[in-house]
């Protein structure tokens, strides 16, 4: 009777993509990311995406190859890790970041858990919390403006991020008129088109939304999770006592981006139907507590790791309980 229940390795997609597809389309909505991202900062910035995507097929081929494992480079899946790593750091990181960071992804997180399916934290996002926990001074310190300058019309403001200012905003001018202005709607406009510093991938939110809702068309990723994580994300900014726009929170930093690309990973989010629900509330919730109780500004990567890591917990719940109320 005990192995009527079988549970396996994710992801579990019921498609009639295969997962080779998928990540061919989820590439492709992630194109204009790019392009506004090369826009905005220039050269520069499409060289950091482009060594971080490099870096992370050369670490799979060569883990794979001196470990005489199947080469698995031609499922895409490392050139996405790439892809979302170099779109979440700073433009003006030293092309060596990137490096480092695709080198921890795909082989700490992905490769000695055995390669794609049986990793148990997002790969990009532990890249990128890898650089930032041992590189802080770089990482906090190479945001930069667009090159055609900011549209926040704050003059004091000149590599900061939108969130870096409001977690001291008494260091950039009048605590009042900044918060004033951060919850207007003319900068809400600004944040939703991107014209404003921030990692090189989440700054045009518009580009991202699109993109977001054609895999959601696509049924690539699960609405469950992105319903959760925005639900969750924007009630309890509500909730919370402060003098700041919920939108603003949800148009700053890399909320969208990791709601959309990041949260809905296959591989590293709970198989079941409630499991899935209780994942992306509890991403969003986290990440609002970190924002606002740390000294931590972004807070998206601590809390879908920290999700990542309850998701065996999650599915060993909700499975456990659907078997137990079969059973009554």
């Amino acid at each position: 009777m005990n192995n009527l229940l079988l549970v396996s390795s994710p992801p579990h997609i019921h498609s009639a993509l295969n997962h080779k597809n998928a990540v061919l389309f989820i590439i492709l909505c992630l194109s204009p990311a790019v392009i506004t991202g090369t826009i905005f900062f220039g050269f520069y910035a499409l060289g950091i995406i482009c060594i971080s995507i490099f870096s992370s097929l050369s670490f799979e081929i060569v883990f794979e190859y001196f470990t005489k494992r199947k080469i698995t480079i031609y499922d895409g899946t490392a050139i996405l890790t790439g892809l979302l790593l170099g779109l979440s750091l700073p433009p003006g990181v030293p092309f060596w970041i990137p490096i480092l960071g695709g080198g921890f992804a795909i082989i700490v997180t992905k490769q000695l858990f055995g390669g794609f399916g049986f990793n148990l934290l997002n790969p990009a996002l532990t890249g990128r919390a890898f650089l930032v926990l041992t590189f802080p001074g770089i990482m906090a310190t190479s945001y930069q403006t667009p090159l055609k300058g900011t549209l926040s019309g704050m003059d004091t403001i000149t590599q900061a991020t939108p969130l870096t200012v409001l977690k001291n905003p008494g260091y950039y001018g009048n605590v009042n008129l900044i918060l004033e202005k951060f919850s207007s709607a003319s900068y809400l406009k600004i944040l939703f088109f991107g014209q404003i510093g921030g990692a090189i991938g989440e700054t045009c939110k518009i580009l991202l939304l699109i993109g977001g809702l054609f895999l959601l068309l696509l049924k690539i990723i699960d609405y469950k999770i992105v319903v959760g994580y925005i639900f969750s994300f924007l009630l309890l900014n509500l909730l919370l006592p402060g003098r700041i726009n919920p939108l603003f929170q949800l148009f700053s930093g890399g909320v969208i981006l990791a709601i959309f690309f990041m949260a809905t990973d296959w591989v590293t989010t709970p198989i079941t139907k409630y499991g899935r629900w209780m994942f992306g509330i509890g991403c969003g919730v986290f990440t609002v507590l970190i924002r606002y109780f740390s000294g931590y500004p972004e807070g998206v990567t601590p809390a879908i790791l920290l999700m990542n890591i309850l998701t065996p917990l999650i599915d060993k719940l909700v499975i456990k309980r659907r078997t137990e109320c079969q059973k009554t």
